[in-house]
């Protein structure tokens, strides 16, 4: 009988994605390996910061010996080397497993009961998730050179105008408020980021100030 518990994180970079896209794919995984989602923890946040509330909701939850399910390291860390290891250090000071789709050598955590196996694996997977990590800060990193070449190259062509405005959502957000919805029940609502709301704000009002 198994006495421990399967936590499943779920990340998305902006608003504008979902963040429980590979909720499917975590419960087939989970399925396969007889294993119970107890809870799933999503959030939109970058994975190259600590601030993330719902990462660490779920790792001041979680018990030593539970197991922390994710699709892709880069769900946890696109993190600099210093925050990792903060990070690193948080999960095995409290006992946890790291089990990610993308890793094989982590998926017998989801099995093993002996304390022998389950150091020799788990010294195996730390190595293994150090490599991901630091792979997946690096493409991170060139994700935002390239980023920055590109709207740098387009500036100096005349082409950069920024990011396009959504104007049905602007519509939708506006609409909102107009009825005094809140901010939360807008972004629970639209999906939308704070900001965004914030905006469409301030423009209604600087309208509502015209003559």
């Amino acid at each position: 009988m198994r006495n421990f518990r399967t936590y499943a994180y779920l990340r998305a970079s902006t608003k504008e994605q979902d963040a429980g896209r590979a909720k499917n794919a975590l419960l087939r995984f989970a399925n396969d390996h007889d294993l119970v989602i107890s809870a799933f923890f999503a959030e939109n946040e970058s994975g190259a910061t600590l601030q993330r509330p719902e990462l660490f909701r779920l790792l001041e939850i979680a018990q030593k010996g539970d197991v922390v399910l994710v699709e892709q390291i880069d769900r946890i860390s696109r993190l600099k080397d210093d925050d990792w290891d903060s990070l690193k250090s948080i999960i095995k000071a409290k006992g946890l497993r790291v089990v990610s789709l993308d890793l094989p050598t982590s998926h017998q955590f989801a099995v093993v009961n002996d304390e022998f196996t389950g150091r020799m694996l788990s010294a195996i997977n730390d190595l293994m998730l150090d490599m991901l990590a630091a792979i997946a800060r690096k493409d991170y990193e060139d994700r935002r050179r390239r980023q920055k070449e590109g709207i740098i190259k387009a500036r100096s062509e005349g082409r950069y105008r920024g990011r396009p405005i959504d104007i049905e959502l602007q519509q939708k957000v506006e609409g909102m408020l107009s009825d005094k919805k809140s901010y939360d029940y807008i972004q629970h609502i639209l999906g939308c980021s704070r900001s965004t709301i914030s905006k469409v704000s301030k423009k209604l009002k600087l309208n509502n100030l015209k003559p």
